[in-house]
C-alpha cells in the first residue's frame, strides 16, 4: 500500500499521514438512496464483505465507545459489553456518535474522531492482511491493516460481530 500524504483531506487521513501509517484511498460515487453504506462500499468496490467494516457507536455503561464489525453482520451488544468489562450496552444517540466523532452518519470513521473512545475491532479482522474503514465521509473508505487500525486507535480485539444468514 502506499502511504497517501494528500488530496482527501479527511480528519481521519490525516491522523493516519501523521502517525506515518500506510494506507490506500478508495472513493466510489455514494448512492443517496442508499442507506447500508458499508454493503454499498462492498459492492461497489469489489471487496469481499467480510474485509470491509462499519464503525458503531454505543454506549457502554455511559462511555461512548467504538465497535468495528464486517458489514455483512451486526453488532452483538452483550458481547461488546462484555469486552468492555461491563453487562449491557445499547446504541448510541445518533446526535451524541456525530458530535462525539465529528462526522457524520454513514461516514464515521474510527480513525481522526473529535474526541477519540474506546474503540473495539471484531475479531475477525484479524483474519485479513487488510481490511477497508470509512475514511471520513460516505463514498470514502480507508484500506489498511488491523494491526495498524488498532495501533492509531488504542483499541482491542474481541468477537462482537456476528454473522447474518
Amino acid at each position: 500500500m502506499a502511504k497517501k500524504t494528500s488530496g482527501t483531506g479527511t480528519p481521519a487521513t490525516v491522523a493516519l499521514t501523521a502517525a506515518g501509517i500506510s494506507f490506500t484511498p478508495h472513493s466510489y460515487e455514494h448512492d443517496p438512496a442508499t442507506t447500508n453504506y458499508g454493503m454499498e462500499a462492498a459492492t461497489v468496490l469489489g471487496v469481499s464483505p467480510e474485509r470491509v467494516f462499519k464503525t458503531l457507536m454505543a454506549d457502554v455503561a455511559g462511555t461512548l465507545t467504538v465497535a468495528i464489525v464486517p458489514v455483512n453482520g451486526s453488532l452483538d451488544l452483550k458481547a461488546l459489553a462484555s469486552a468492555r468489562g461491563q453487562k449491557k450496552a445499547a446504541m448510541a444517540d445518533p446526535a451524541a456518535a456525530q458530535r462525539r466523532t465529528g462526522y457524520v452518519l454513514g461516514g464515521i470513521s474510527p480513525l481522526g474522531q473529535r474526541q477519540p473512545s474506546p474503540t473495539v475491532l471484531d475479531e475477525s479482522a484479524l483474519l485479513c492482511e487488510t481490511i477497508f474503514v470509512s475514511g471520513g465521509r460516505r463514498g470514502f473508505d480507508v484500506e489498511l491493516s488491523p494491526a495498524d487500525l488498532l495501533a492509531l486507535t488504542k483499541g482491542t480485539t474481541a468477537a462482537i460481530g456476528t454473522a447474518k444468514n
